[in-house]
């Protein structure tokens, strides 16, 4: 008996859900074909009606993860033109540091991503021009070096805080990052 094409786009669907929460949470290298089948309650040997590799799979859930990741920002702070200095400070927040498994897949991923092959490079290299771009348009001044600066300093500063394991050095590294990315934008 086979399944209705509404039928494989869910399972596809649940399939990227788990594997996007999987990699945000434990990295692409984390997900298992068979047991990220299992919980998604499918077989094994039906992943290859879904995609043509492990490979793919990763490509897709990565994409999904990094798309999230907008949405849950879009949804918290809208789609229009955002406020640089609130951005800064809600991104370098201890409540986004915290929140790993939600929070920018970007920080998440990108060690990962950097080892990772060039189509998947690739869809976090226009995530993160994106993420220039509108960082650049909330800003006091029209300068592309600085916006690719701040989204870099953004970028590393959560993960770097995320790594100290002392919660005060932690807080330290979000201060002092959101200190010279405000001072940044004060800059003309």
């Amino acid at each position: 008996m086979g399944h209705s094409q509404a039928d494989k786009a869910r399972s596809r669907e649940r399939i990227l859900e788990q594997a996007a929460g999987q990699v945000r949470e434990m990295g692409l290298e984390s997900v298992s074909v068979s047991k990220l089948m299992s919980s998604a309650k499918l077989t094994h040997g039906g992943f290859y009606g879904h995609f043509a590799s492990r490979s793919e799979l990763l490509l897709h859930a990565l994409e999904r993860a990094l798309d999230d990741g907008r949405a849950a920002f879009e949804a918290k702070n809208g789609t229009g033109p955002h406020d640089y200095c609130a951005t800064v400070r809600g991104y370098l927040s201890r409540k986004h540091r915290d929140a790993r498994a939600s929070g920018c897949a970007i920080a998440a991923l990108a060690g990962d991503v950097a080892r990772a092959d060039e189509a998947s490079r690739e869809a976090m290299s226009s995530r993160i021009e994106q993420f220039a771009v509108n960082l650049g348009a909330s800003m006091n001044q029209e300068d592309a070096d600085k916006a690719l600066f701040a989204v870099s300093a953004l970028i590393g500063a959560l993960v770097v805080s995320r790594v100290m394991v002392d919660e005060k050095r932690s807080d330290a590294v979000l201060a002092a990052a959101k200190r010279q990315l405000l001072a940044l934008n004060e800059d003309n």
